[in-house]
């Protein structure tokens, strides 16, 4: 296999992934290349639960029950993978917030508070979706035309 002055030999083999949110500004040339062009949707909502449950692992500590994880991602339809992890970080400064600022610098991380719903509710007042329904309509029509799988929608 030649891949641009890049050769394998035997068993060895070169696999190349990208990625990409600009799919139609890739030239024709590009596209020869990489033949395999997969459309990737936005993550649904047990893919989105389990963002919300990894990175709070990752967090901090958290009063959050299942349920509540659920009912978080029941009302982040549309959200992408960056924009939980986004939406997880605002969660995670509620309680940096709630602390007396003078106390900040001295503080030990058992008085911090548990990340609490509240904090997710707060957090979704300012954390929107960064990815729009036309955008959503454009990449359908780019991997309708251009596309080597098959997708849901």
């Amino acid at each position: 296999m030649i891949i641009d002055g890049a050769s394998t030999v035997g068993d060895e083999r070169i696999l190349i992934v990208g990625a990409t949110n600009r799919p139609q500004d890739l030239d024709e040339a590009a596209r020869r290349r990489l033949v395999k062009r997969l459309y990737v949707p936005l993550p649904e909502e047990l893919a989105r639960k389990q963002i919300i449950e990894n990175l709070l692992q990752v967090q901090g500590q958290h009063s959050l029950s299942d349920d509540q994880m659920l009912s978080v991602a029941k009302q982040t339809k549309g959200y992408s993978g960056a924009d939980m992890a986004e939406l997880c970080k605002e969660s995670a400064m509620g309680p940096i917030r709630s602390l007396d600022y003078s106390e900040i610098e001295n503080i030990d991380i058992e008085n911090v508070r548990d990340i609490t719903m509240e904090d997710f509710i707060e957090a979704l007042t300012n954390v929107k979706p960064s990815v729009s329904d036309k955008d959503i309509s454009m990449y359908l029509e780019w991997n309708a035309t251009f596309g080597s799988g098959s997708t849901k929608s």
